[in-house]
């Protein structure tokens, strides 16, 4: 996250066959008995909705990946009263139909209604006015940068869709990096305690597998295991608590 904690989402819990008794779920086995059965729990809840708004999120609101957002891109018409700019606009709308688009036709001024689209987090806004029209030409403004560009109106269908891409890429590259940056190696104890006491992020260190372990670093620092990764590395042959042989490379951190 921005603060440097981890946070659990996405997680995965074998919970055996306790459930299953304390509330009587059974079946029916190829031997016609009665067995209680074994599950699993896999959270992809809200949770992971509060770490999209928590990694890319800044203080003028939401900033959301153009393929999750709910509306992609939002549509502005200024001075709206006069008369073809509303037509147009909803012309550009039924252009971008392989998108989801927004026009905001309310009544509010065009400050108010380019703060509410940062606000909420809206990847692509679209500005069109009279000069525009006359000009055959929009602005289009990033939520994830800011930065503004003027487009052809004949060039807007491609335009969208190439920002759409960029935007999605250079948003996942800015938290990828967010998170390598936070990220350090520690071969010890005392190396641990001085990144986790000083520094936010993760720790990279080598494990034992021993559960006295990774509570001594809990009770020492507030942290704890959080990742396992599949590709592991080699970070030193000991680990980092209590020098024995180790088996895994960990990632480790506060949490909420």
């Amino acid at each position: 996250m921005h603060d440097g904690k981890a946070l659990q989402s996405g997680t995965s819990h074998n919970f055996g066959d306790g459930f299953a008794k304390a509330f009587g779920i059974q079946f029916t086995d190829k031997d016609n008995k009665l067995k209680y059965v074994h599950q699993t729990s896999w959270g992809v809840t809200t949770r992971l909705i509060g770490a999209l708004i928590m990694v890319h999120g800044d203080n003028s609101g939401l900033v959301l990946p153009p393929k999750v957002a709910p509306t992609q891109v939002v549509i502005i018409p200024i001075q709206q009263r006069k008369e073809g700019v509303l037509d147009k606009a909803y012309e550009l709308k039924d252009r971008l139909s392989n998108f989801r688009v927004k026009v905001d036709d309310t009544d509010k001024s065009p400050g108010w209604k380019f703060a509410e689209a940062e606000m909420r987090g809206i990847p692509v806004r679209v500005e069109i006015g009279p000069k525009d029209i006359e000009a055959g030409k929009c602005v289009l403004a990033r939520r994830d940068t800011g930065e503004k560009l003027e487009c052809a109106l004949d060039e807007l269908e491609a335009k969208i869709a190439e920002l759409m891409e960029t935007i999605q890429k250079d948003m996942l590259e800015k938290a990828r990096k967010h998170r390598e940056s936070h990220t350090y190696v520690a071969k010890n104890m005392e190396e641990m305690g001085n990144i986790l006491n000083n520094t936010p992020g993760f720790v990279k260190a080598m494990w034992c597998g021993c559960q006295e372990c990774e509570d001594k670093i809990k009770e020492q620092f507030a942290a704890t295991s959080r990742c396992m990764p599949f590709e592991q590395e080699t970070l030193s042959d000991t680990c980092v608590c209590c020098g024995k042989p180790a088996k895994k490379m960990v990632y480790w951190g506060k949490a909420y």
